[in-house]
């Protein structure tokens, strides 16, 4: 070693080093005697490194000695270093902290979650992860024993047996270790098989080309839309973060989406899936043509070849071929068989002619199977194969370990010490059972948002027919029944035919046969709602299946009684069941009003005397009594029912149990029939039901306990659903790998099936109305002529019947056509007209110029007014067969008033959003500017009963009946109601739809990035981006954002932008605007990712800042607090300087909860013409604009809109309310129309004509 090498150290003192070997016989470590020899010690071996404590570099042999010190010669008369004898010595502990980067080491290696290590293929992950890397091998287990031999065989030969001797800590430690390493890869192997990654496989590689199968095969007989969600759900979930990307599909040509890969973008995504949802049969499988073209693609690094059907090619030509090519090359081949019934691709076999894992295998790539009939065939994959052989590797070690505990292992004697003492078997068996990780620790419990229901009482609110979604009821109004009635005219009975055009039979749900008119528009929607509804079903489905209601189902009452199985035969899942009741206690008790724990085996015993309040202290109290449970006896099901129901504290109380839930492993002791009279009397006069909850266990072992009563799984199932159904209770039965058999569920799927079937039903009625039209009956004459072409035409529809005379003429008809008649007569006799006295003279002497321009003002008189006829309708009156007339339109020839009335406006709003502020949007859409103001549209003439002069009749008349029109109050003033009940109807669909509009607008608004920032309507911005100390908990969630707002908006829209980040200082990310390129968007992300944290907020240096770009139109500053500077002196600063500029400056409250903050950032944005924009409950605004959208405005007070802090969402909202007030507002009209009383329905009762009065005919025109 150089002297350079060393660091500095002051003269005298001590220093720690390390050094090599070689440098060891250079330094004389200080003695207290150096004339004495040196003792002959056992030395250590010695290693490549040391680490000793000496003085300074002076003190190496043949130096010169510099002058003692005090402090030198105490270091000298130390005594000599003694080694220390690790004889004996107990291992340290894996954790045992020896160097910060062994320490990071352990943990890595003993990192329980897979999911850490998304990115990797088993092969990778292994590689950290494995049994060998984890020194948990036989070899490692033999390695911890000691080698003795028998001392009664030491004088015998060598060939006597050799004994080890293990430490029962380390055996058990190591077995623990296993058992943990087998837990790991079952996640990493249900991991594996979520999503896009059980389809297709982990997907390696950062530039990834994708074959895809297009032949006839794959993309027929209903594949086609199964294989194509699979590809776009590939595409969301693994292939968005790739670097570049290359498509081509292949059939008897191949044909790729690009010429050459791409880098990944939005675009790009779109683009690909769109290509994705296009694809259809191309033919034959040629897979050769496709690796040919594949494989001369440059920048790829990985080919995942995506097959559905059996190649052209044979197995040897493929394998050949891709041999040659990859000679030198390392583009590796990840082959997956997609739902492939050919013995070539999925057939799990050895043979080298494989076609799919052939060609993964010699190209160093992966094999993967989808099968959707067989699921077992998925674990012949590469990737879980491995997990599969680690876990097999793992339980032969398990193995070996139990015959070391049996004495012997192969041919050696095997004991391990000081396992098996007085008092360990004083313990009981569960003792030494392995926990899970944290099993004992303290709950983290969890409070319920909601009081969960029963599946049947879901289905009651959000069922099909809850929902007005069965079919009959869709059907309804347009289902007409056969009728057969007595026609007198005929003088026989006449059934109702259906018009074969227009009329479909169908079979009703109660067995008879209706005509439907079936309208395809309306079933194409409900089918539409048909599927949103399955996939709510879905999800309720998947929720039942996690967590604690996987086991138990949902607690749905509030006070519950749990009944815990602790029989003997439950020695070896004493650790499931205490798991079990863990996650029941920590996620769904909280919210009950009492609780209590029985626990029962030959005898029951209970937690308290009475139920609890299920504080958190008494939850936590409760598990700990859990934990000290031991299992004896058999099952004594009737002492634990009536500790629960005949428990004389609770009747104290007047407290009642409203649920008991038995969670059992077998059938009682006693008869079923005895357990269920006891239930059906102890529940007489009471709500309490019963459910019984069935863990599925292995039978059990003849050596074991042999529990009171034994029966088959079968048995036990039907004995406990029985006892539950006893109650109206729910039965549930689950076992490690998942839910057997579940009430709650099983409804679900039921009301899925009918949901299924309602859309079949569906398809058949439109494909009927279909079959009838006359384009598929000329395509089926044309398929028929061109496979038969002798055949003759087919008869046309309309020759199969003849045509109905035309019917007579009854005495009414013949009265209205008679007296109509009379009527145009009398109208068509030519007026004369009275002559004035002035027009007297001679029109000869008058010029003819006059003449001619008279007769030119005569032709240009508007003729509408002659030209309308008055319509009249004739009618039977009250009175035998009289008959009367009524006008029903009259002309309008004076035309000098205008009419009050006014027409409902049907607008139109586009459907793609504009890049406008809600201001200037609701300017062109807003509902005076569509003329849908209510208050506008019935405003009328006051209502008043003052006389008025009528010159017709040259007198004063007063109002009269008033109670004809309905009377409103309009904004305090009362007014007749001048629109009709039609009209009314008319604007409430209307205002519904400008109402689904606005909430589209809202719903878009809520949406990816315009959430956060809101609607950026300017075409060059700068964005100033808080990072200060105070954003450390929602750094993560702004980078997100951040990364949404350049590609959403943007790159989309075209929007130049800068970024700048300021904190305690200033960081631009350009020095000026740039253009929205692909470049520089990927440029901005990767910036964005190095924000951190710190410093302090100086907001105004920011904003000049900004300033100083000449081209900036607007600036939008994020920040979640005040500024270090005074608000006062920001205000100040930012007018002085944007007094004649006039920027727009946009403020965004991210997670600001200071009131005064937020004050600040209104008060700025206002002063420079901007919005402010906070949304701080954006997620329920989203889920209201749904719930509306999707429920209708049957009731439009509720759901309430919530309330928004931001300008555009909050304009938006105001008009979306005004809207639904008017919507209300209408409707209450319309109502008035049934309760006004008309003057003939007044006088009809008070008038009473002889029985034998003939009332004479009306005259024309009255009625």
């Amino acid at each position: 070693m150089m002297n350079g090498d060393f660091p500095s150290a002051r003269p005298g003192t001590a220093a720690t080093y390390t050094m090599d070997d070689s440098d060891e016989e250079d330094i004389n470590l200080p003695n207290s005697d150096e004339e004495e020899p040196r003792k002959t010690t056992s030395r250590r071996p010695k290693s490549s490194k040391q680490t000793f404590l000496t003085q300074s570099r002076s003190t190496k042999r043949g130096g010169r000695r510099p002058k003692v010190t005090q402090a030198q010669s105490n270091l000298e008369e130390r005594p000599p270093w003694v080694q220390l004898s690790i004889r004996g010595a107990m291992p340290t502990p894996d954790m045992t902290v020896t160097h910060i980067n062994q320490t990071y080491d352990k943990v890595r290696a003993r990192d329980m979650a897979a999911m850490f290590n998304e990115g990797q293929t088993s092969t990778d992950w292994l590689k950290n992860h494995s049994i060998e890397h984890f020194n948990l091998t036989l070899k490692d287990l033999l390695s911890k024993g000691q080698i003795v031999r028998p001392k009664s065989n030491i004088q015998k030969s060598s060939s006597s047996p050799k004994e080890l001797k293990f430490e029962a800590s380390v055996v058990n430690e190591f077995e623990y270790k296993l058992y943990e390493s087998i837990e790991m890869y079952h996640n990493r192997i249900r991991w594996l098989l979520k999503g896009s990654r059980k389809t297709f496989g982990m997907i390696k590689g950062n530039k990834v080309a994708i074959v895809v199968d297009s032949s006839d095969s794959n993309c027929g007989f209903g594949r086609v839309s199964h294989f194509r969600d699979s590809l776009t759900t590939l595409i969301d979930e693994q292939l968005h973060n790739r670097e570049m990307l290359y498509f081509m599909s292949f059939g008897t040509d191949t044909d790729s989406l690009w010429h050459t890969p791409r880098y990944t973008n939005i675009r790009i995504l779109d683009e690909a899936r769109y290509w994705v949802n296009s694809l259809s049969g191309m033919g034959g499988c040629n897979l050769l043509a496709a690796i040919k073209k594949v494989l001369k693609v440059k920048d790829v690094d990985s080919i995942v070849v995506v097959m559905g059907s059996c190649p052209d090619q044979s197995a040897e030509a493929l394998v050949e071929y891709i041999e040659q090519v990859i000679v030198g090359r390392q583009v590796p081949l990840h082959c997956v068989a997609f739902d492939c019934n050919n013995h070539l691709t999925n057939k799990k076999k050895t043979n080298p002619k494989l076609t799919l894992r052939k060609l993964a295998d010699i190209s160093g790539g992966r094999y993967h199977v989808y099968a959707s009939g067989a699921e077992e065939q998925i674990y012949t994959g590469t990737d879980i194969t491995m997990l599969l052989r680690e876990i097999r590797i793992a339980q032969d070690v398990i193995n070996k370990i139990q015959e070391m505990r049996q004495g012997m292992m192969g041919d050696a004697l095997v004991s391990i010490l000081n396992e098996i003492s007085l008092e360990v078997q004083k313990l009981p068996q569960s003792r030494f059972l392995p926990r899970p990780p944290n099993h004992t620790t303290p709950l983290a419990i969890e409070e319920p948002s909601f009081l969960p229901k029963t599946s049947e009482e879901w289905l009651q609110q959000n069922g099909l027919k809850g929902k007005r979604l069965s079919l009959y009821q869709v059907l309804a109004p347009n289902a007409f029944n056969q009728i057969e009635e007595f026609i007198p005219v005929i003088r026989k009975s006449v059934r109702s035919q259906t018009h074969e055009k227009a009329m479909t039979q169908f079979e009703w749900h109660d067995g008879t046969i209706k005509n439907i008119h079936v309208d395809p528009a309306l079933l194409f929607d409900y089918q539409k709602q048909l599927g949103a509804t399955v996939k709510l079903y879905e999800r309720r489905v998947d929720w039942l299946s996690k967590e604690s209601r996987r086991l138990f189902g949902t607690l749905t009452e509030k006070r519950v009684v749990i009944l815990i199985d602790l029989s003997l035969s439950n020695v070896n899942y004493l650790v499931h069941i205490q798991h079990s009741i863990r996650l029941l206690l920590q996620q769904q008790l909280l919210n009950k009003e009492s609780f209590n724990l029985i626990g029962f085996g030959s005898s029951a015993r209970a937690w308290r005397p009475c139920m609890q309040e299920p504080t958190e202290e008494n939850i936590q109290m409760a598990w700990k009594w859990v934990l000290g449970l031991e299992c004896s006896g058999s099952r004594n099901f009737l002492s634990a029912l009536r500790l629960a129901l005949e428990n004389e504290e609770d009747q104290k109380r007047n407290t009642s149990v409203d649920g008991v839930y038995l969670f059992t492993s077998g059938i009682p002791d006693q008869l079923p029939e005895v357990i269920c009279s006891f239930m059906e009397e102890a529940t007489v006069g009471q709500s309490t039901r019963l459910h019984s909850i069935l863990f599925n266990v292995d039978d059990y072992d003849s050596n074991g306990a042999i529990p009171g009563r034994y029966a088959n799984i079968t048995q036990m199932a039907e004995c406990l659903r029985t006892l539950a159904h006893v109650t109206s209770g729910r039965f549930h039965w689950f076992r490690e790998t998942g839910i057997i058999e579940s009430d709650d569920i099983k409804a679900i799927l039921s009301e899925m099936d009918k949901a299924v079937n309602y859309s079949q039903k569906c398809a058949l009625l439109v494909d009927s109305v279909k079959k009838r039209s006359p384009k598929y009956q000329a395509e089926l004459m044309s398929n028929a002529q061109e496979d038969q072409p002798k055949m003759l035409p087919m008869r046309p529809q309309s020759a199969k019947k003849r045509a109905l005379p035309a019917p007579k003429h009854t005495e009414l008809s013949l009265a209205r056509l008679q007296i109509t008649e009379n009527k145009d007569k009398e109208e068509t006799k030519p007026i004369p007209r009275s002559r004035p006295s002035s027009a007297k003279k001679d029109p000869s002497k008058l010029d003819s110029n006059r003449l001619a321009t008279e007769k030119d003002k005569k032709s240009k008189r508007p003729t509408s007014a002659h030209k309308v006829k008055p319509a009249k309708q004739v009618f039977y009156t009250e009175f035998k067969n009289e008959v009367g007339t009524v006008y029903k339109q009259y002309p309008d020839i004076l035309n000098k008033k205008k009419s009050v009335r006014k027409a409902i406006n049907h607008p139109v709003i586009p459907d793609r959003e504009e890049l406008k502020t809600s201001k200037e949007w609701l300017k062109l859409y807003g509902l005076c500017k569509l003329r849908l103001d209510l208050n506008k549209l019935v405003s009328g003439p006051e209502c008043t009963h003052a006389k008025r002069h009528i010159n017709t009749l040259n007198k004063a008349v007063t109002a009269k009946y008033c109670t004809i029109f309905p009377s409103v109050n309009v904004k305090g003033s009362v007014r007749h109601l001048q629109v009709q009940a039609h009209e009314l109807q008319d604007y409430e669909v209307q205002i519904e739809l400008v109402l689904r509009r606005y909430l589209r607008r809202l719903q878009w608004l809520l949406g990816t990035s315009r959430r956060t920032f809101g609607v950026m309507v300017e075409k060059k911005v700068v964005v100033l981006v808080d990072t200060s100390g105070s954003m450390v908990s929602h750094m993560e969630e702004l980078k997100r954002e951040m990364v949404a707002l350049i590609w959403d908006q943007f790159q989309r829209e075209n929007i130049s932008f800068n970024l700048i980040r300021f904190s305690g200082d200033i960081e631009p990310w350009r020095n000026g605007i740039v253009e929205p390129t692909e470049v520089n968007c990927h440029d901005a992300v990767r910036w964005i990712s190095t924000f951190a944290p710190v410093g302090n907020t100086c907001t105004l240096e920011a904003l000049q800042r900004a300033f100083q770009d000449k081209d900036v139109e607007a600036i939008y500053l994020l920040t979640d607090g005040k500024p270090d500077s005074s608000t006062s002196r920001v205000l100040r600063e930012v007018a002085q300087v944007n007094t004649i500029r006039g920027v727009k400056i946009h403020t965004i409250s991210f997670n600001c909860e200071d009131e005064t903050a937020n004050i600040f950032l209104r008060q700025l944005a206002a002063m420079c013409r901007g919005r402010y924009h906070r949304c701080y409950a954006g997620m329920d605004g989203d889920l209201m604009a749904h719930r509306l959208l999707e429920e209708g405005f049957k009731n439009t007070e509720h759901p309430m809109l919530p309330t928004f802090d931001s300008d555009d969402l909050r304009q938006l909202v105001a008009e979306i309310e005004q809207a639904r007030h008017f919507l209300s507002q209408s409707r209450s009209f319309r109502q008035l129309f049934g309760t006004t009383t008309k003057p003939h329905e007044k006088s009809k009762t008070s008038r009473q004509m002889p029985p034998n009065h003939i009332k004479p005919m009306l005259p024309a025109g009255t009625s």
